[in-house]
């Protein structure tokens, strides 16, 4: 780590956390000299490793809360040494991964909220235990169909498909055919079940210029979680001064308005919860 990068405010913990099914996670917990006030998972986007989410979770540790990013398997530090014969599901970056991350935070009786980054968003009904989530806010979640899309984006990403190899792209190139991506897939009923059980509230923030997931094809995927309250944000990144915010820029500095309107809504959620 770069000297200059260090926060003499935060404490960054490396830790091993151990999925369900044994798999070896890395992940990082960022605690400040702040007592705590709330439990803060992060969700990344597909195979971005957790040192993207690096300031976020610093900020956050900054205004109290205790937060802890991971790798998902195969990505990261959580990839083997080689990815020649790995095999995995997509979905178990969800029902394992992102689980083993809720369970490690689940402590002291404080809130514990997720925030996800594009399937990070899609985790959140994968988890086994919803109960244990006070409340979500998801930046860059859509259904990944590419009528979605401008129409120079729909060109890449049909050439994209074409050749895109491991098993689990694969996996998500066949949901991507679907306008409400694996919900309309009839071979992914007993997996999308599970949303309508979700019942912890959910923020939606996605910008205008995001070409892979505009508001349309947020509101198309958000419709799955059908039990429980979903509030859409749209972010009109030229309106608000924000530079160009797209796909990633959710998680860089120039989106750290973005970053306290999430956590100004985890604090509100927590005080109409507990009362102060």
């Amino acid at each position: 780590m770069n000297t200059a990068d260090i926060d003499p405010d935060i404490r960054i913990e490396p830790l091993t956390l151990t999925a369900a099914d044994g798999y070896a996670l890395a992940a990082r917990r960022y605690r400040s000299a702040l007592p705590p006030r709330a439990h803060l998972v992060v969700g990344g986007a597909t195979a971005v490793p957790q040192g993207f989410y690096k300031r976020f979770a610093e900020h956050a540790a900054r205004r109290g809360f205790d937060v802890l990013t991971l790798d998902y398997r195969g990505i990261g530090e959580s990839a083997p040494p080689t990815l020649k014969g790995f095999r995995m599901d997509y979905l178990d970056w969800g029902r394992l991964d992102l689980a083993a991350g809720v369970e490690a935070m689940r402590q002291d009786g404080m809130p514990l909220y997720l925030v996800g980054h594009s399937y990070g968003g899609h985790a959140l009904g994968l988890l086994p235990r919803h109960d244990w989530v006070d409340g979500a806010y998801t930046f860059a979640t859509g259904a990944g169909w590419h009528g979605w899309m401008p129409l120079r984006e729909q060109v890449r990403v049909l050439l994209l498909w074409r050749v895109i190899g491991p098993v689990w792209t694969r996996q998500w190139r066949r949901w991507c055919r679907f306008p409400r991506y694996f919900f309309d897939d009839p071979q992914m009923q007993a997996t999308t079940e599970r949303f309508g059980e979700v019942r912890f509230p959910i923020v939606a923030a996605n910008a205008l210029d995001d070409a892979w997931a505009p508001p349309a094809s947020r509101d198309a995927f958000m419709a799955g979680y059908r039990n429980t309250s979903v509030r859409a944000v749209t972010i009109d990144p030229r309106g608000q001064g924000l530079g160009p915010i797209g796909h990633m820029g959710y998680f860089r500095p120039q989106a750290l308005p973005l970053w306290n309107e999430a956590l100004d809504w985890f604090e509100a959620q927590r005080s109409a919860a507990t009362g102060r």
